[in-house]
């Protein structure tokens, strides 16, 4: 039994928010906490009356949250809130010897770029702590890497290739609007397109490379070659590794538009002068898109995630497929939110889940694929998230 501190309380904390409560065997006290206390009012109310409590708390700012750990006895910290918090948060858990968890590495906010080396550079202050730090517990980051984890220790004496593909075929009605913070979905997509092979990452234009692939219960899809930052890590970690890319789809008026918007500077993300006052276009556009927690009740279809992973196992080529299909219709029925925040949150509770019943465990920052697989997959299954295997040809 633990008490937990969510921080951040948008479509993926209200995930966590509700998986929590379904898990109150593990976790019997249950703290959301953001900057907007009406956000937290609004899940909470969703929820049996005192299954959570709230708080108000200001992410940017670690004496805060150091604060707000000490105040609620928090014995883990799931961490749900901007990428551009990850280090001060991590910093508040240092201080107070309090296991971490988070879905998505730091970014800086004046910078598009993403990477682990900062939050990776906090091992040895996580291991003097004694304490647990968990990177990137979402879906991708996070299932895909424990999927590769999974292929690696069940299906391959070596994996030689790896890709990662990641479908949302949901329609949610509008004619543009993403499916988590605008900031970090059309940075992370306007970005130029990396992969590794060879031993060297290789750059290209975005969407400079695409594939159909026909996704199950889903079909053919145009898939779009993308940085992704689970790649970072996964080339580290996974023997024999010769190339891993990431790709994911797009539909064309959502590519259609976020092109005008680039052209015409709206993706900018330094500071511009409007009318004697400096704005940032990005975040000004945020304003005017639809908030991604509000797509839950009108998203239908389904989101499918997954690897296909190529190799070798005793002398012969293998090629397996691991993936896992979501409905949004029925995300929203049970937790109030689409498939995109569904398949991120609830790995961040299985995450929490198997920290705190100590299956996973140790003393520094941990990436999943460092982990057993075979607790997360056999989680998935049990919370919502059933996960195929096919064998392909090669």
């Amino acid at each position: 039994m633990a008490t937990v501190l969510i921080i951040g309380a948008g479509g993926v904390g209200r995930v966590v928010a509700h998986k929590c409560v379904m898990n109150g065997s593990t976790f019997d006290r249950i703290i959301l906490a953001s900057r907007t206390l009406k956000r937290c009012e609004e899940i909470q109310g969703e929820l049996p009356k005192g299954a959570i409590e709230i708080a108000t708390v200001d992410a940017d700012n670690t004496q805060e949250v150091i604060e707000l750990i000490k105040r609620v006895k928090a014995d883990i910290l799931i961490n749900v809130a901007l990428p551009y918090q990850d280090l001060t948060i991590m910093d508040a858990c240092i201080a107070t010897n309090t296991p971490y968890l988070d879905t998505a590495n730091y970014e800086h906010p004046d910078e598009a770029k993403f990477e682990y080396k900062l939050q990776w550079a906090k091992d040895q202050a996580f291991k003097d702590a004694g304490i647990m730090g968990l990177l990137g517990s979402g879906f991708d980051p996070g299932a895909t890497n424990v999927f590769c984890a999974y292929a690696q220790k069940h299906y391959f004496d070596e994996i030689h290739t790896i890709d990662i593909l990641d479908c949302n075929a949901g329609d949610h009605g509008y004619a543009f609007a993403t499916n988590f913070n605008p900031e970090i979905n059309l940075r992370e997509v306007s970005a130029k397109g990396r992969y590794w092979e060879n031993g060297k990452w290789i750059e290209t234009e975005p969407m400079e490379i695409m594939q159909v692939w026909d996704y199950p219960e889903v079909g053919p899809k145009d898939s779009y070659l993308l940085y992704h930052e689970e790649m970072e890590s996964l080339v580290l970690y996974i023997k024999g590794l010769k190339r891993i890319r990431f790709f994911m789809t797009f539909g064309q008026s959502y590519l259609t538009h976020m092109k005008c918007l680039e052209n015409v500077g709206m993706l900018g993300i330094k500071e511009v002068e409007y009318k004697g006052m400096k704005i940032v276009p990005m975040e000004f556009l945020k304003t005017l898109l639809p908030d991604p927690a509000s797509l839950g009740p009108r998203t239908k279809g389904k989101t499918n995630i997954g690897i296909v992973a190529e190799g070798l196992k005793d002398g012969k080529k293998r090629k397996i497929y691991i993936y896992q299909i979501k409905d949004h219709e029925e995300c929203y029925a049970e937790v109030k939110a689409q498939g995109v925040s569904y398949t991120t949150g609830v790995p961040a509770v299985i995450g929490a889940k198997l920290m705190v019943e100590g299956k996973w465990s140790g003393k520094g920052v941990f990436n999943m694929e460092q982990l057993d697989p075979d607790f997360f997959m056999e989680e998935m299954n049990i919370q919502g998230l059933p996960w195929n295997v096919r064998e392909m040809e090669c």
